[in-house]
């Protein structure tokens, strides 16, 4: 591993648990996604990493929402952080286990506003109730429907089933983003310089409404963004 990775990763780390901590001490929604915000802007500046939205007039202003963005690196939560920073929408993302018990990311995660999903369970009952609650609190959820990062050659992997019922149980229209740049390429070149710049491109698609079922969730968001 070069200098300049080494210096990343302690950087990141520190930063990771620093927010998280301070998210520990706040408790509204807007708190929080200022937070979020600051911390994904300081990351991806350090990154030399700026994100562009093909289509801000798409973003809604306010309200609540499924998000659903394709997933290929570590950085995407930080990319659509910085895609909504502009709006008053606050979402809670949906989180793995595994990465709350991460000594990477575990202090921030469980502070910054997430809803643990254990794949482990046979029973998800609490994991849903635990949206519906956020929803009644007039939260947004955000997922990558996907499941897990897309390490394939394809545009976009299988979406899984929970994003499409979470939209439907809790009448959430869907806000669909998909990162057009190859994120994870862009991380690992930003790492490997560490002085050139790089952009990402973001779009925003139109918003999609869970009871028009002539669609699947996937079919639907493919078809947003001309994906085949």
């Amino acid at each position: 591993m070069k200098f300049n990775q080494i210096k990343m990763a302690l950087y990141a780390t520190y930063l990771t648990n620093y927010f998280g901590f301070k998210l520990k001490k706040v408790s509204s929604g807007a708190d929080k996604k200022s937070l979020r915000k600051e911390y994904s802007s300081t990351l991806l500046d350090a990154l030399n990493i700026e994100v562009n939205i093909l289509n801000p007039h798409k973003i809604p202003d306010d309200g609540q929402f499924l998000l659903v963005s394709n997933h290929r690196s570590v950085i995407d939560p930080l990319i659509v952080e910085l895609a909504l920073k502009d709006s008053k929408i606050f979402g809670h993302w949906i989180s793995k286990k595994e990465l709350y018990n991460s000594f990477f990311f575990g202090t921030f995660v469980r502070n910054a506003g997430t809803i643990l999903v254990d794949r482990e369970e046979t029973q998800m009952s609490s994991f849903f109730k635990d949206i519906k609650t956020q929803v009644k609190n007039g939260d947004s959820i955000y997922i990558f429907p996907e499941g897990t990062r897309n390490k394939t050659t394809k545009p976009l992997g299988e979406f899984q089933g929970g994003a499409q019922l979470i939209a439907i149980k809790n009448r959430l229209k869907v806000l669909p983003l998909y990162i057009r740049t190859q994120a994870n390429d862009t991380l690992m070149a930003s790492l490997k310089s560490g002085k050139e710049s790089f952009v990402i491109d973001v779009e925003v698609g139109d918003i999609l409404d869970p009871k028009d079922r002539t669609l699947t969730l996937e079919e639907a968001y493919k078809k947003s963004f001309n994906l085949g």
